[in-house]
């Protein structure tokens, strides 16, 4: 053991040694199945090919539709002080914290000869008509509609940093506002938009509710939906096969990964400490556009949520909602004792809860020890489960839990779960507290230790107070996030321990499409009130921390 290493303090140790459990461990044990005959059978069938190449074109595609959606609300309401502002932030961000799964149910359920709220209407398609949405088509749609937000939170971070002197420079050279954006504020603003695209891309490609959702009645299965299918029908039996399909899936993120990185360095230029940036006034060009951006939420948010509650309501599946057959027994059937929602939610909620309490925790020590290299080095562990797609993290899981004595044990169980996901999150928790970390002042440290305070009373006394807030933060987005995750939990998840994202998908897949929709909406009741919760507690959270206020 070096000398160096023995120089760090217990904070460090207990960071890097957090570090190497979450991060470190699983990603080297997923690695160590390549040199194994799984890897190279790939090449053999062709089915594994075609379903990668389907996963790139419909990552690819979702991407470039993100991207251009999330740019042109950045262009909108970052750049521009449009009326009702902050609403329709807001109602741009929410797309993000939709579930997947609901999502797909409802845009299905908007289309299609079965639609309760077409039928309603008298706008449903002749029978026999297939679903517009179910294939390639509707995933790209649904794949982008869900990055937008991704695009938009990136150029937000870059938009804060804007100098405000742009504008006056600009203008004292002749350049108009419109020529101010598109020749100084726009590069300024490119590195954010290619990061963006690069989370929307990785995201499209590790999704797992849109696929199979709509990639199962589409006849188009992606690569998360053949590894889904070869655990859920062989179990860990076939876990070289999966952990080979995992790899696959990682090398085929590499170019959403490399623009993250190239976009990060690109766009590490510093903001300026004068005047703020200061969005531009209102112009005809953004009033006519306000009109096209509430087309685009209503079609979005509303009118899936509208064909969920149809469905909810309505008798049965194909039959048209009216006010003389409307019913709740699909939210009765789905609150019955039997039915298996309330434990799915109590499942999510703890899991959740669980993640978010312990990675906050976990992100203090982390954080204060950011600036020793072997800590700054060991981040990278629990950067790349983040970062890759939720498949990967899964089956890594899989692989490191069922190699430990006992292992087997803990197959399909919560406790298999909470720890995918620690691994997937520790990176969203860290990202606050490292920030507000790093603008600490040293010498409020340095003056506790030459009162006699040792390491332990600093960190209780001075360094936790002044983190609480980006603490909070970060548990407050692994709450949000993970709540409503299904990519991990229908990879992990056995009897006894479903999840309510799980629970909608099984739903869905065994034809109960009514209560599936029942369930969907409690699902959303749930996320809807912990949004509420959480804005309550805005004002004491970190400057962007709510996707919904950037």
């Amino acid at each position: 053991m070096s000398a160096s290493n023995t120089r760090l303090p217990p904070l460090a140790w207990a960071a890097l040694l957090w570090l190497a459990a979450i991060g470190l461990a699983p990603a080297l044990r997923l690695l160590a199945e390549a040199p194994g005959a799984a890897l190279p059978a790939l090449a053999a069938d062709p089915t594994i090919w075609r379903a990668a190449g389907r996963s790139l074109f419909v990552a690819g595609s979702a991407a470039l539709l993100a991207g251009t959606l999330g740019a042109l609300q950045a262009w909108l309401l970052l750049l521009h002080a449009v009326p009702a502002r902050p609403f329709l932030l807001f109602g741009c961000a929410l797309p993000l914290l939709v579930p997947p799964q609901i999502m797909a149910l409802g845009f299905s359920q908007l289309g299609g000869p079965s639609s309760s709220l077409l039928l309603a209407l008298g706008m449903a398609p002749p029978l026999g008509t297939p679903n517009p949405l179910h294939g390639p088509g509707g995933m790209i749609l649904l794949l982008g509609i869900q990055g937008a937000p991704l695009v938009l939170l990136a150029l937000s971070g870059l938009a804060r940093r804007l100098p405000g002197d742009l504008l006056s420079a600009a203008g004292s050279l002749g350049a108009g506002p419109a020529a101010t954006l598109r020749r100084v504020v726009g590069p300024l603003l490119l590195p954010g938009l290619l990061a963006g695209m690069g989370l929307a891309f990785v995201a499209a490609l590790g999704n797992f509710g849109i696929a199979a959702l709509l990639g199962i009645p589409g006849r188009y299965p992606l690569l998360t939906l053949l590894i889904w299918q070869k655990l859920s029908s062989i179990g860990p039996a076939a876990l070289a096969e999966v952990a080979a399909l995992s790899l696959l899936l990682a090398a085929l993120a590499l170019p959403g990964l490399w623009l993250q990185f190239a976009a990060a360095r690109a766009g590490a230029w510093g903001g300026s400490n004068g005047r703020a940036f200061r969005p531009l006034p209102a112009n005809p060009a953004t009033r006519a556009a306000l009109p096209v951006l509430g087309l685009y939420l209503l079609a979005v948010l509303a009118l899936p949520l509208a064909a969920l509650l149809c469905t909810a309501l309505a008798p049965a599946t194909g039959v048209p909602l009216t006010p003389a057959n409307a019913t709740l027994r699909h939210f009765a059937a789905s609150l019955a004792p039997g039915a298996q929602t309330l434990s799915a939610l109590g499942h999510s909620l703890l899991l959740a809860g669980g993640a978010a309490l312990l990675l906050a925790l976990a992100a203090l020590p982390i954080a204060l020890q950011q600036g020793r290299r072997a800590v700054r080095w060991a981040t990278i562990g629990v950067d790349l489960p983040y970062a890759l797609p939720g498949a990967c993290t899964a089956v890594s899981v899989i692989l490191l839990v069922l190699g430990l004595p006992g292992g087997g044990a803990v197959y399909g169980t919560l406790g298999l779960i909470l720890f995918a996901y620690l691994a997937r999150f520790q990176a969203l928790a860290l990202r606050p507290v490292a920030a507000a970390a790093a603008r600490l002042d040293p010498a409020l440290d340095r003056a506790a230790q030459s009162l006699g305070a040792g390491g332990l009373r600093r960190l209780w006394r001075v360094q936790l107070p002044l983190l609480a807030p980006a603490l909070g933060a970060g548990g407050l987005l692994v709450l949000l996030m993970a709540v409503n995750e299904v990519t991990v939990s229908a990879l992990l998840h056995g009897p006894g321990s479903q999840t309510l994202g799980v629970l909608v998908f099984n739903l869905q897949d065994a034809g109960q499409g009514p209560q599936a929709a029942a369930t969907s909406c409690l699902a959303l009741l749930v996320t809807a009130g912990l949004m509420v919760l959480a804005t309550a507690f805005a004002k004491k959270l970190p400057p962007g921390t709510l996707p919904w206020r950037p």
